[in-house]
């Protein structure tokens, strides 16, 4: 269902919303961006993209173009400032809004940092319905994380992408887990298609990931693309694969590129996807009795 013109316009004509803990509110602007040219793609085909973007500290135009290189259809974004001095005052989503030409977007701050909002943001070629945001369980005294749900329009069809960025590594695993548990149990509750992604800040065969991948597919993993660290390492230590793509199974993984660009301490993850098509209902013929049939996986 789409929202009403009034509520379209409250929500981008809305102010920031900042503050730390549960009283965080997402905020959805389209603004007057020009929305980039959609790349020829396969009825069904999405890329998505994941990065964790460092604040953009060495460089936001070159983020940018990162991103409208790959011309990905959404972008989940970690450690994005709007209005710190930090980032120099600037809204940081804006700015790649326009600098991508991906026009919805939407940023979820966790907690304020150097005068501005913290948090994670998306970026959107399709416009994106409502949104939500979840507290996550964290440790007192630690950082804020938090949980960020869009719905978006694919032609027609509502989708759902979730975005998190979970407590930060090492340690912490026990309320990594905690985090995973939280999501995983919201996540079983939607019906739509469901795509999850985010710096998870955990092994592929940790805990948290593996209770994630109960019910969603690690798209790196399916594409036989795990082999390939997402966050750099010093001197001789292995990249760790800590970024992650994720969904359900109303999406075939297609392929996953993991891009050793040096515009961020971490590399950011592509993903080429096909939603199939929704399944049509049985309609029994008048007086049959109920046909039973089998459920596919979600």
């Amino acid at each position: 269902m789409r929202p009403s013109p009034l509520l379209t316009a409250l929500f981008v004509a809305g102010s920031l919303a900042c503050a730390s803990g549960s009283a965080v509110r997402p905020t959805l602007s389209s603004g007057t961006t020009p929305v980039a040219a959609a790349p020829k793609r396969d009825p069904g085909a999405l890329r998505v993209m994941t990065f964790n973007i460092q604040s953009g500290l060495k460089g936001l135009e070159q983020v940018a173009e990162v991103i409208r290189k790959e011309g990905p259809d959404v972008v989940a974004l970690q450690e994005v400032d709007v209005g710190s001095t930090r980032a120099h005052g600037e809204d940081q989503v804006e700015r790649l809004s326009a600098l991508t030409g991906l026009k919805y977007r939407a940023h979820f701050g966790t907690t304020r940092l150097y005068g501005g909002a913290y948090g994670i943001a998306l970026l959107s070629r399709y416009p994106l319905e409502s949104l939500a945001q979840y507290p996550l369980p964290t440790p007192k005294g630690a950082e804020p994380r938090t949980l960020a749900h869009a719905v978006l329009d694919v032609d027609g069809r509502e989708v759902s992408v979730y975005a998190t960025h979970l407590i930060r590594r090492p340690f912490n695993g026990a309320a990594r887990v905690r985090q995973s548990a939280f999501i995983s149990q919201l996540l079983a509750k939607d019906p739509r298609p469901r795509l999850l992604m985010g710096d998870l800040n955990d092994d592929p065969d940790s805990r948290p990931v593996r209770l994630l991948r109960r019910q969603l597919q690690d798209v790196a993993r399916v594409t036989r693309a795990d082999g390939t660290g997402t966050y750099p390492m010093p001197l001789f230590l292995p990249s760790l694969r800590i970024d992650y793509v994720m969904a359900c199974g109303a999406f075939t993984p297609v392929s996953t590129r993991v891009l050793r660009v040096g515009v961020s301490d971490h590399y950011p993850v592509v993903a080429d996807l096909r939603l199939e098509p929704a399944p049509t209902p049985v309609v029994a013929p008048a007086g049959a009795a109920p046909a039973v049939t089998a459920a596919a996986a979600p």
